[in-house]
């Protein structure tokens, strides 16, 4: 075959290759593209099969299963569940692409199985949104995704010929989520799994809330066709369609939240119910929390994220340090990236919006981290075990660095406190009395989150420009003088507001940003023309909702006008603001269409009227016994 050629070539030393070149004759460059090239190589090489393999409770889950041609030694397998069916199907329909992204896996040789979730594509049973761990399974009709991933895999090590009984598992976002799932009460056959953007706890700070808040137009999106009429094994057929590019003037006409089931959905979404119902952290979403059943952790985890995953910063993080602080000891890996939602398994990782890594940050993942960890838990082959404990990329230096712990052990904490003018720095406010910067809040003209139309949560948003916010009337901005020497931030930021509202429930939206020096230089080539002189680059926004600042089972209302403290963590940053770039921090109570409109008064919001809608005048302090600040973890 062509491509085995290439590759077999590409191994000689250049003196024989010279040679050949002088005795062949002249080759016809292939006209093929490379995923064409892949296909062939997936066929000429791989066997494919289909199975219903069978659960405890008598339930079969639909698996594909692509098996290296060549018998002359055994393969581990590599195994993905997910909702969002196996196909092509039919056991002569190969697949475009086997495994993780770099080719290197397919080349290698593993055994690759692919598997329909409970419910989904071509599996019996019924189908749960993040179905949770069940702790007290007695009999064969107990069952949770654990159980379905150790049924699974021990199926296959069983029943697949030539395995070496080695099993890792790999996934991103929602297959993600299973990928961990399988790590509770693993399998002995199952080394290693890699949960990437993995789902951690859809309320507190995954996907479809932050701290409370509704993320709108990323749940909108993304029910619209998921959980909706469809067929098993094909694409959705009865997906909402917006039939306009601009989201947030469709989700302002749209209006208040329990529109959207009335308008839209029409009770044919499930979850969408689930999601808008269950609006404080009860027990639905405290036992989908997943970091509470990383214990006995068996295999080597390497948990896979984005510093700019528009979708899921905070799963990965937070699963490493459940894990991390629960099984002492356990191989417990974290990689990060400059990448948005599963951006490490495109093929390029250089840039992401107006920002420029300086290198593809993707291909270096792939060939050199990921593929290295499971060559050395499932073959035993290479230098994966020097892998360290934390891989994770700066950005603003744009460079990779390795620690032994995230964050790294001599991390500390700086504290950056508002001031009047605009000012923000280390001082802690001199003020004695009443001081304060305050704005009015409109839920009819709520903030945008981005200074173009989009329709829907833009993945470049967290890199966006934030100079079309700084300039509205309804977002305070602090900012320091250019600063004198770098200022490294490695790992979680601490938002700590002192505020007043005359509502009686607001959000407060703080935003971490990097100012660019005004004579930095623009892009060559500019195709967007983009000027980053003054670009305002938005390293870390997080929203919260007022309303839990007791605590996210607790809503309690605000006493208008009188001052209280909001304070929350925000996910890890490590970011480095330069020599010669200021420092700013923007403060406000919408970000729209991202997270849904407070309407300002304390009540269930998906039972909010149109005319429950208010303004508010909102207050954040900043004198010497209230001092709002934002906390930064830093390294020299």
């Amino acid at each position: 075959m062509r491509l085995r050629s290439i590759v077999l070539i590409a191994a000689l030393p250049l003196a024989m290759l010279a040679q050949g070149r002088r005795n062949a004759p002249p080759e016809t460059p292939s006209t093929k593209t490379p995923a064409e090239l892949r296909a062939e190589y997936i066929r000429e090489h791989y066997t494919k099969a289909e199975y219903q393999i069978p659960m405890r409770d008598g339930v079969k889950l639909f698996t594909a299963v692509y098996t290296p041609k060549d018998h002359s030694q055994k393969y581990p397998i590599l195994l993905m569940r997910t909702p969002y069916t196996v196909g092509p199907y039919g056991s002569d329909n190969y697949a475009g692409r086997l495994g993780p992204a770099s080719e290197k896996f397919m080349r290698e040789g593993f055994i690759f199985a692919n598997q329909d979730v409970r419910g989904k594509g071509r599996s019996e049973g019924t189908y749960m949104d993040i179905r949770p761990v069940n702790p007290n399974k007695r009999g064969p009709k107990d069952i949770d995704e654990p159980s379905d991933t150790y049924d699974t895999i021990d199926w296959l090590v069983k029943n697949i010929p030539d395995n070496n009984e080695r099993v890792g598992m790999y996934g991103i976002s929602y297959p993600g989520f299973y990928a961990a799932m399988g790590a509770v009460d693993a399998h002995p056959a199952l080394k290693a799994t890699s949960p990437q953007a993995p789902v951690i706890n859809w309320f507190i700070g995954d996907d479809f809330h932050h701290n409370g808040v509704l993320f709108l137009a990323h749940a909108f999106n993304f029910f619209s066709g998921f959980g909706r009429n469809h067929p098993p094994d094909g694409p959705n057929r009865d997906r909402i369609e917006m039939k306009t590019p601009d989201a947030y003037d469709f989700h302002l006409r749209t209006g208040a939240l329990a529109n959207y089931d009335e308008k839209y959905f029409h009770g044919q979404t499930e979850f969408w119910k689930e999601l808008t119902q269950n609006d404080t952290y009860n027990e639905f979403w405290k036992s989908r929390d997943l970091r509470q059943y990383v214990k006995n952790l068996k295999p080597a985890m390497m948990s896979v994220g984005g510093w700019f995953d528009a979708e899921d910063v905070f799963g990965p993080l937070n699963l490493y340090k459940s894990a991390e602080a629960q099984n002492p000891g356990a191989k417990n890996m974290l990689v990060e990236g400059p990448w948005s939602h599963g951006g490490w398994a495109r093929p390029d990782g250089t840039a992401l919006g107006n920002i420029n890594f300086a290198s593809n940050t993707s291909k270096f993942f792939q060939d050199d981290i990921e593929f290295p960890f499971f060559l050395f838990h499932l073959k035993g082959k290479g230098d994966g075990d020097k892998l360290p404990e934390a891989y994770v990329f700066e950005t603003g230096r744009n460079e990779w660095h390795k620690f032994d712990a995230w964050p790294p052990k001599d991390a500390k904490w700086k504290t950056l406190y508002f001031h009047a003018g605009g000012k923000l720095n280390t001082a802690q406010p001199a003020e004695k009395a009443e001081a304060f910067d305050e704005y009015v809040s409109d839920p009819a003209k709520p903030v945008p989150f981005t200074p173009y139309i989009a329709n829907g949560m833009s993945y470049p948003y967290m890199t966006d420009d934030q100079r079309f916010a700084a300039s509205r009337p309804d977002v305070l901005v602090y900012e320091t003088e250019p600063l004198e020497s770098d200022v490294r931030v490695a790992g979680p930021l601490k938002a700590s507001l002192f505020v007043s509202t005359t509502g009686t429930d607001s959000d407060w939206v703080v935003k971490l940003i990097d100012v660019f020096p005004g004579d930095t230089a623009d892009p060559q080539p500019n195709p967007t023309n983009v000027h980053m002189g003054g670009y305002q680059m938005l390293v870390r926004g997080e929203p919260f909702r007022g309303k839990f600042r007791k605590g996210f089972d607790k809503p309690e209302p605000f006493v208008p006008g009188k001052m209280d403290q909001v304070a929350f963590d925000m996910p890890d940053v490590f970011h480095t603001f330069r020599t010669g770039h200021r420092i700013m921090v923007q403060v406000q109570s919408s970000w729209y269409p991202l997270g849904d409109r407070n309407p300002q008064k304390f009540m269930k919001i998906q039972d909010a009227k149109a005319e429950d809608f208010v303004k508010a005048t909102e207050r954040v302090y900043r004198t010497n016994s209230a001092p709002s600040s934002i906390q930064l973890s830093t390294i020299d």
